[in-house]
């Protein structure tokens, strides 16, 4: 008998909780008024407003979710969960349902909601024994590196970049490029526009045969091998991923190279030699903006008079104030502890500020903020594609949270709150002509493969 009664009481207090949630949001879409629903644990679904979408549906695997996230209502726990599996959308990838919801205005007006309908609702659910999220991959130190004597340049390389080739294979171009893309047409697909990508950046240092180029944070050797083969320099580049560096040795002698491209695991800084032109590729927001002056004036250091470089880094838009760019928001921390540890971004403004003010005289600046969001929409294409093959090679949970971070990286470039740019300089030695074109022609001309 008393087995019997307890096993009423779990059931009457699962449904005590199911009737609780679908209470809950049945409330909220009378102010939501959402295009999507909600699919909760026993199957049942709640349209979050009228004429919803029937394909879409944010999933809840049970009681306790609910009761996590109303217990500590924080972005990283949400995120948690859903890199868990606690929490999914049916119908389509992230980014087709963010779009989804846009074509709606969502807001939660809380004049409309009854506050107290809601307490007494969600009581049930604060009481569900808790459904603790898995232990997502996250960096276990100072994830930040704003304390410049602890930063461990490796170490942050290492956690993004080592996660393994295969892994990254699944939604790179063949070329394993890791950068923003160039599209000469909206409808190219990533490997035309990494291709047109690398040849761009070889035409904007007007790299000449012969000459000595230099890639800092080299990746996988795509740039260093196309500089070689096609524009006849002799080309070096650095990393500090382990597995690039395998990765791109492997391919610099698979394509007889070895006399003209060559790659090391070492830190830029450590360099020396002189070079005519040097290129800095999705490497610069990986550095701090702390570290900017000895950046520039190493790169300064390594160039010949009027030598040219690229810069090419993510940033974000300028604020009123220092203190407002520097503040870490919600998505920037979950960025930092899960992605992309010890990464920083800064404004267009001080980036050429600083350029300048290291001795580089500045003669083009370029925005890809587009070619970015399309290079990011198609890499979390792919790799939901490949999601099974992804969840094999570095598992379901750091599967998902890349997941989100390419599909939330595409939509910040698409909107705007993220921008990229390369910028094209030379080193200012001395007074005199440049020894820049005088006009861009030189960038679009057909160019005769060597």
């Amino acid at each position: 008998m008393a087995t019997t009664g307890r096993r009423r009481t779990l059931t009457t207090s699962a449904q005590k909780r199911l009737d609780a949630a679908r209470s809950i949001f049945e409330h909220l879409a009378t102010a939501l008024d959402a295009n999507f629903s909600v699919r909760l644990w026993d199957g049942s679904t709640i349209p979050l407003g009228r004429d919803v979408d029937p394909r879409f549906a944010i999933t809840i695997s049970g009681p306790g979710v609910l009761g996590s996230i109303l217990r500590r209502p924080t972005l990283e726990n949400v995120m948690r969960h859903y890199a868990s599996g606690h929490l999914d959308v049916e119908g389509g990838d992230l980014i087709s349902f963010a779009e989804l919801t846009r074509q709606r205005r969502i807001r939660l007006n809380g004049r409309d909601l009854s506050k107290s309908l809601l307490l007494r609702r969600a009581l049930p659910l604060l009481l569900a024994p808790a459904e603790k999220p898995a232990l997502a991959h996250g960096y276990d130190q100072d994830e930040t590196g704003r304390r410049q004597a602890q930063r461990n340049e490796a170490d942050f390389i290492q956690f993004h970049y080592d996660v393994g080739n295969d892994f990254y294979a699944l939604f790179l171009d063949p070329e394993m490029v890791y950068s923003c893309a160039y599209f000469t047409d909206w409808s190219n697909d990533i490997a035309q526009a990494q291709r047109d990508k690398l040849d761009m950046i070889c035409r904007k240092l007007r790299l000449q045969p012969g000459e000595r180029f230099l890639d800092i944070g080299s990746g996988w050797g795509a740039l260093v091998c196309h500089a070689a083969r096609t524009y006849g320099v002799t080309a070096h580049g650095v990393t500090l991923s382990q597995a690039q560096y395998d990765y791109a040795v492997a391919k610099v002698r698979r394509l007889g190279l070895e006399s003209r491209v060559t790659v090391e695991l070492r830190d830029y800084a450590t360099l020396d030699g002189t070079y005519d032109k040097i290129a800095s590729i999705g490497m610069y927001e990986h550095i701090g903006i702390a570290s900017y002056p000895a950046y520039f004036r190493k790169i300064n250091e390594l160039l010949r008079d009027r030598g040219l470089v690229l810069n090419h880094g993510i940033t974000r838009r300028a604020r009123t104030s220092r203190r407002r760019f520097r503040k870490l928001r919600p998505e920037k921390k979950l960025i930092l502890k899960y992605i992309f540890p010890g990464s920083e971004l800064d404004h267009i403004g001080h980036s050429l500020e600083s350029m300048e003010s290291h001795g580089f005289e500045i003669h083009d600046v370029e925005g890809w903020r587009e070619h970015y969001a399309r290079t990011c929409r198609l890499w979390h294409q792919r790799l939901t594609a490949n999601r099974a093959e992804a969840e094999r090679l570095a598992g379901p949970e750091r599967t998902r949270m890349w997941l989100a971070y390419l599909a939330g990286v595409s939509l910040s470039f698409a909107d705007g709150s993220l921008r990229i740019f390369q910028t094209v300089a030379s080193k200012h030695a001395a007074k005199g002509p440049s020894g820049m074109p005088p006009t861009r022609a030189h960038l679009y001309a057909e160019h005769e493969t060597g």
